[in-house]
């Protein structure tokens, strides 16, 4: 049975308990019911939403990813769709109509201000995280500036991680749920595989190292 029940709340007012289950409701109008439950959280939510938060307004039997299919499925005509980002899910523009957006309100691109060098440096923190200032430095055999670093930091990018076990335990820097948000990944495992770019010969250390302004690749002789 549904329960209709009511609780005390922290000031110690009578309110209705909140009811997940609707088992009043024939199993076509509840599932219904859930299905606006779930977009209205994601659509006012300003982050990607967890899974774990979704399953609070729907019921113990509800299969949650059938459930967002459905939705996904009802959106398949209209201008946005429910993508799965930074570990959670989130209303986007589709990519075609971003163009029309950007000109109706001259919005410039987050991340169009990035200089090539700002992003081969976001691109090997991306893919070596936890990684030194140092780590980097001596990657691309020349300093990355704190400049570099504090823009990327900016654009909430990248943010501290742990502390290194080298001498005077440096911070590290790791890329943030914004930077996969950005991206349109769900987790860093959908990083394209370094070691495919590699053997395809679309990513080497070299190539790194020739986009970096005064920085010559001594590539050995033979």
């Amino acid at each position: 049975m549904a329960n209709h029940g009511r609780r005390k709340d922290d000031a110690g007012v009578d309110t209705p308990l909140f009811d997940r289950e609707l088992e009043h409701l024939p199993p076509a109008l509840r599932w219904r019911e859930w299905m606006a439950r779930v977009e209205a959280v994601i659509f006012a939510a300003p982050e990607p939403v967890a899974r774990e938060t979704l399953l609070r307004v729907v019921g113990r039997d509800c299969n949650l990813d059938l459930l967002i299919e459905d939705i996904r499925a009802e959106l398949a005509d209209r201008p946005y769709e429910l993508v799965r980002v930074a570990g959670g899910w989130q209303h986007r523009t589709r990519a075609s109509l971003a163009e029309a957006i950007r000109a109706a309100f001259d919005i410039v691109q987050r991340g169009e201000n990035l200089s090539d060098t700002d992003a081969l440096v976001l691109m090997a923190i991306a893919y070596f995280q936890p990684i030194t200032r140092a780590e980097l430095s001596r990657f691309f055999a020349r300093e990355v500036s704190r400049d570099v670093i504090g823009k990327l930091r900016r654009a909430d990018f990248i943010a501290s991680g742990p502390r290194s076990p080298q001498p005077g335990a440096p911070y590290t820097y790791v890329t943030t749920p914004a930077f996969l948000a950005h991206f349109g990944f769900e987790t860093l495992r959908d990083l394209p595989d370094f070691e495919k770019l590699e053997d395809a010969g679309l990513l080497t250390k070299e190539h790194l190292l020739e986009d970096i302004p005064g920085v010559v690749s001594h590539r050995p002789e033979g």
